[in-house]
């Protein structure tokens, strides 16, 4: 295939928003071909960038940015040139939760009064943040009101569909695309953005980024109604968070009955109607999208008079799950007051720096509301970490796992970084004050731990624990 040609048709994209989603979007839409602006009035943001540096710890993203930065990308601070030059507008700014529970819809509404004065011909707006059913509507109505007229413009919802750590792999090697429009022209427009995904064109370049799965033959590519669009990203987020409740909750009973909430996990997800992932038991989920897409999502059902129940219930169980967490520590060492205290992870999840909404850092506050001295160690989000719990006689942030396990009373797994499963167990043991372990992510092997000569808590199995002859051993 031509190599010209695999590129397929350049448009001017401009993307407002340079945070998690925009960045990601920015980046992504240079690799497949086109000319994007991304925006932020974040001037020191936008100056790093153009320096180089990445804001964001997430895989591949580093190598885009050298790739693209000052050529097909470039960062800016002026939305109205931008939205000038641009053919299509994504917005991806901020909607962070209300005070009520209900998404922060400003920055978008700021956003878009701006760039009704540069709609003087067609051009097609594309909600990118998450947002609630029917904001199409009123970024309409606010365009409108803001003197944009009609035949200059349409709006689109394209929700992002992206999990921290494999961002850039999610979007170029996408499960689906959705677009809702209720017009044929944005459909045509938001389908040459897309195109080189869409026919398969990009993974025939010779430089194209290598993914997990063949999609020469296209993605697969969906069209709905705005509002359809707009329910799709809040329905499956919350759907996810629901399966994780879920599995969470039988983990609850599993241990009641002492039985291995894995067997029942692997049971569960070989029906292919469920299928295992996300049937992973543990803290419970955090992150920039479940707790806050959960809470909204019952806030726009609530708002058109339907009482979404199950999802105050899947909120619930989340919460419970690190107070069931701390209720183990509490049985393994007695009292808390005064215990040293390892911790191995603060991001949310592997493979992110994000803290925010993480179980990990709720664990963390717990151990130092209980009197708790803590050593915290992880693979990329200490700094993150440290802004939000500077270090203190209380708080050390470790330099590695064993630094964080040195005479700790217990060392507690509470994000699922790879690494933590492959520890010397050995070492561990030698570093430790107190052989107790207690992994809130489920990342090592009951027995194993055990005959390495540790007393080792899950989630949802029985509790490991060394022979009264290994006992006699380490003595």
């Amino acid at each position: 295939m031509d190599s010209q040609l695999a590129k397929g048709p350049s448009l001017t994209i401009a993307v407002i928003g340079s945070g998690y989603v925009g960045l990601i979007a920015a980046v992504c839409f240079a690799e497949i071909g086109h000319s994007v602006i991304c925006v932020d009035s974040d001037r020191e943001k936008v100056e790093a960038l153009q320096a180089g540096e990445v804001p964001i710890y997430e895989d591949q993203l580093p190598e885009l940015l050298t790739r693209h930065r000052g050529r097909g990308l470039v960062f800016s601070t002026d939305l109205l040139a931008a939205a000038r030059k641009a053919q299509v507008i994504f917005i991806a700014v901020g909607t962070p939760q209300s005070p009520t529970g209900e998404a922060d819809l400003s920055y978008v509404e700021a956003c878009v009064r701006e760039i009704a004065s540069e709609l003087h011909e067609y051009k097609v707006v594309v909600e990118k943040s998450t947002v609630p059913v029917l904001t199409n509507q009123w970024i309409s109505r606010t365009l409108r009101f803001n003197g944009a007229k009609d035949e200059n413009f349409d709006v689109i919802s394209n929700p992002e569909f992206l999990r921290e750590g494999t961002a850039i792999e999610d979007f170029l090697y996408p499960d689906r695309i959705v677009v809702g429009a209720d017009t044929e022209p944005a459909r045509a427009l938001l389908r040459q953005v897309y195109q080189p995904l869409i026919d398969g064109s990009y993974y025939f370049r010779p430089d194209h980024l290598p993914g997990p799965r063949d999609l020469r033959a296209g993605v697969c590519y969906l069209e709905t109604s705005a509002k359809s669009a707009e329910l799709i990203k809040h329905a499956s987020n919350a759907f996810l968070a629901m399966k994780i409740s879920f599995i969470n909750a039988v983990s609850n009973i599993c241990e009641l009955v002492g039985t291995d909430v894995q067997e029942v996990a692997i049971g569960m997800g070989s029906d292919s109607r469920i299928g295992s992932r996300f049937l992973n038991a543990g803290i419970g989920y955090g992150g920039s999208c479940f707790p806050k897409d959960v809470r909204a999502f019952y806030k726009i059902a609530e708002s058109i008079g339907y009482d979404f129940d199950l999802l105050r219930a899947v909120e619930t169980i989340n919460e419970n799950q690190r107070l069931s967490f701390m209720k183990k520590l509490r049985s393994a060492l007695w009292t808390l007051k005064g215990k040293h205290i390892g911790v191995l992870g603060l991001a949310f999840k592997g493979g992110t720096d994000d803290i925010r909404e993480s179980p990990a850092i709720g664990v963390v506050k717990s151990l130092l509301a209980e009197g708790c001295r803590v050593s915290a160690y992880d693979p990329a989000a200490m700094e993150k970490a440290h802004a939000l719990l500077p270090a203190d006689e209380s708080l050390r942030y470790a330099s590695d796992e064993f630094d964080a396990a040195r005479d700790a009373h217990a060392l507690l797994v509470v994000t699922e970084w790879p690494q933590f499963a492959s520890l010397d167990l050995d070492r561990l043991h030698q570093a430790m004050r107190y052989p107790v372990i207690l992994d809130g992510r489920n990342l090592y092997d009951p027995k194993q731990m055990a005959a390495a000569g540790f007393h080792y808590y899950s989630m949802g199995r029985p509790l490991a624990e060394p022979s009264l002859r290994v006992h006699a051993g380490a003595e």
